[in-house]
């Protein structure tokens, strides 16, 4: 029986639409979808950056320094997420569920690997306060420590690593507040006006606060899907391979805007 691939138009969409499933990305980051050019290819980016200023004074006293701010143009390298899916003519036959199915976990997986760029961008926040526990007093001296001049009129968000959720809720009590506009996978509750979201591979001991200015990505945009003709092997085999690939960018672009906290012994 000869082959009937399916559509790549259809299988983009699957992918794409998974890919923006699992993750509000214009909440966590700035979303930018004009990248052109291809894997291995430069961009310079300028990155802002800012020095600590925050201060604790006792009557009479005033600051002893000011906060700096500058920026750095960095090159950063276009990267490009791709995976492999094969499949055999009788395993579709059999199950026409299969190959939507298995697109769906493509996009799930790219969508891990960008994500885990777009996090580790944030981990490289210069800005540090060290509290020696995760109490009201915290998040609000991390929020003084971004360089925002109405806080009230900016979204903050706080990645927490689940085992830390426990501690923060006792330390917390009746601070932590739960606002169904933000109600999202991940959401726990918000506190000093910072919105707290449980993240597995956050650090334990580190929540990293920050707004969606902090990290951008940029991405090519649409989902590329393709379907080579079979080999002389393949074809003998019955065997198909589809590849989905992403080209992305991710990259800290204001250092002023994402403060991490790390916990004191």
């Amino acid at each position: 029986m000869a082959n009937t691939p399916y559509e790549n138009f259809y299988l983009s969409n699957e992918v794409e639409d998974q890919f923006n499933s699992h993750l509000d990305l214009a909440q966590f980051c700035t979303v930018d979808k004009t990248l052109e050019g291809t894997a291995g290819m430069k961009r310079v980016i300028n990155v802002y950056s800012a020095t600590d200023g925050t201060e604790k004074l006792a009557q009479g006293e005033g600051n002893s320094k000011s906060i700096t701010v500058g920026h750095t143009s960095k090159e950063y390298e276009i990267l490009l997420a791709q995976n492999r899916f094969d499949y055999f003519d009788e395993e579709a036959m059999k199950d026409p569920n299969l190959v939507p199915v298995g697109m769906k976990h493509a996009g799930t997986d790219m969508f891990n690997t960008v994500n885990a760029d777009i996090f580790a961008e944030y981990k490289k926040a210069t800005l540090e306060t060290k509290p020696s526990a995760f109490d009201f007093a915290a998040f609000v001296d991390a929020s003084a420590e971004l360089n925002i001049e109405n806080i009230e009129d900016v979204t903050l968000f706080g990645f927490v690593n689940p085992k830390d959720m426990g501690a923060i809720r006792k330390a917390l009590k009746d601070d932590l507040k739960y606002v169904e506009a933000f109600a999202k996978n991940g959401y726990v509750g918000t506190v000093a006006g910072i919105n707290l979201y449980g993240k597995k591979d956050a650090d334990e001991g580190t929540i990293v606060v920050a707004t969606k200015e902090a990290v951008t990505l940029l991405i090519k945009k649409g989902t590329e899907i393709e379907q080579p003709p079979r080999s002389a092997d393949e074809a003998n085999v019955r065997q198909n391979t589809i590849f989905s690939r992403k080209y992305y960018l991710a990259a800290l672009t204001d250092a002023t805007k994402v403060v991490k906290m790390v916990k004191t012994a």
